[in-house]
């Protein structure tokens, strides 16, 4: 099969049909062997992101997390090394 672009016939249409219903037959059956889970799912973290915008800007905020994230930093700046690439 070529990868590249080609005008498919009618045949070949049909083929790719038969194939995408066989694959999403094939998953849905297999979804529908699954067992739901009833399990609570969540998430703990170290901060509330939520808990410090109801004390903070959440512009602030973001400046807080994104400074806190950067390896090179200065009071008002982050450090970045440019052409390296």
């Amino acid at each position: 099969m070529e990868l590249l672009f080609h005008n498919l016939s009618e045949k070949d249409k049909e083929d790719i049909k038969k194939q995408v219903n066989s694959i999403l037959n094939t998953f849905s059956k297999k979804l529908a062997t699954l067992k739901e889970d009833s399990g609570e799912q969540f998430i703990e973290r170290e901060k509330c992101i939520r808990e410090e915008e109801k004390e903070e800007n959440p512009a602030e905020l973001s400046k807080k997390i994104m400074f806190e994230n950067a390896p090179n930093k200065n009071e008002n700046s982050i450090i970045a090394e440019t052409k390296k690439w």
